[in-house]
């Protein structure tokens, strides 16, 4: 009495049927792995469903009527049914988590559950393949879980045209968090955000300042939307991410100017990488090129600047060039001493 099964369960897992057969498809089935009739028989009565051969055949019409793409391959050596195709194909599972990895701004923990849910979206053999690239680099990453939340608070409150407040901070030496401006809630309009050198970045308008500034949204803390409605429209008003991201060197901060570079022909390519195909460029009498982009004037850019070796210089303005001979001059201070 004990063995026999109860009708009623029976009944309830056969209404399941389809949807079991279907999940079995999807995991265990690819290209290069598919399962006969007989198998997927075996692996329903795992799941307490009896199923028949003529079945299964009726129900992979099912499936496929319903937009599935199941493919009944009678090929010699590789006979049987497998998923054909999937919302996502391997090599785009596999971009998507490459950046997942190489994204600072998002923590290990959050990067192994994202990852997980991407194998989801494929065979477990293919999945496999996925968590073998999970380890192929070891990157420094967030350790603030609450991006996610402040990623959601950000979009919401650009959606109804709301400003934000938060609280923003900073690492200091002895590794602890330390609070900007003791600890002052910021309140700025939220435009949008950018994604640049592997963080994340609101873009706002600060009404004090009058100007469109970034934060990282991983060094924000008690995110808030405010009442008050955005401001500094007119700031947006033919904005370009890209141009912005391009003029600021690694999202650093400092005064927008246009400056004029020369450089070697060699290196046009690296011009148009950093500053776009639109980059006023033009040859010189004496073979060089010259090269016109506005920049945010910043340490990073004079480390841009100073990183290629020489075959690139600024000509104007003269502040500008005078600021990177002082940068220059500091840092081989900095060696000697």
């Amino acid at each position: 009495m004990g063995g026999r099964k109860d009708p009623m369960a029976r009944s309830s897992n056969q209404k399941l049927k389809q949807l079991q057969l279907l999940q079995i498809l999807w995991e265990n089935t690819d290209e290069t792995h598919a399962l006969t009739a007989g198998e997927l028989i075996d692996k329903l009565k795992l799941q307490g469903i009896s199923a028949e051969r003529k079945s299964i055949y009726s129900d992979v019409e099912a499936l496929n009527a319903m937009g599935y793409d199941i493919i009944n391959d009678k090929t010699k050596g590789h006979t049987g049914y497998y998923m054909a195709s999937r919302d996502f194909e391997l090599p785009e599972l596999k971009l998507l988590v490459d950046a997942v990895q190489s994204s600072r701004f998002i923590t290990e923990k959050k990067s192994r559950d994202l990852i997980g849910k991407l194998e989801k979206l494929c065979s477990k053999y293919e999945a496999g393949r996925l968590q073998r690239q999970v380890f192929v680099s070891d990157r420094l990453k967030a350790e603030n879980e609450s991006i996610y939340y402040n990623v959601d608070g950000i979009h919401e409150a650009i959606q109804e045209n709301k400003q934000i407040s938060f609280q923003y901070y900073e690492w200091d030496a002895d590794k602890k968090m330390r609070f900007k401006k003791e600890g002052k809630r910021y309140q700025v309009s939220p435009y949008l955000l950018v994604w640049s050198d592997a963080n994340y970045y609101l873009v706002a308008f600060e009404e004090e300042s009058e100007i469109l500034k970034h934060y990282r949204v991983d060094k924000m803390t008690d995110l808030k939307r405010e009442e008050t409605a955005r401001v500094g429209e007119s700031a947006y008003k033919d904005f370009s991410p890209a141009v912005y991201a391009g003029k600021n060197f690694q999202m650093f901060g400092g005064r927008e100017t246009v400056v004029v570079l020369e450089c070697d022909e060699s290196m046009a390519g690296v011009m148009i990488d950093r500053f776009g195909k639109e980059v006023k460029m033009r040859r010189l009498p004496n073979g060089k090129l010259s090269v016109r982009a506005e920049v945010v004037v910043s340490e990073p850019f004079f480390g841009w600047i100073a990183g290629l070796n020489g075959k690139v210089k600024i000509i104007s303005p003269d502040d500008v060039a005078e600021q990177i001979r002082t940068y220059l001059t500091n840092l081989v201070k900095g060696w000697e001493n």
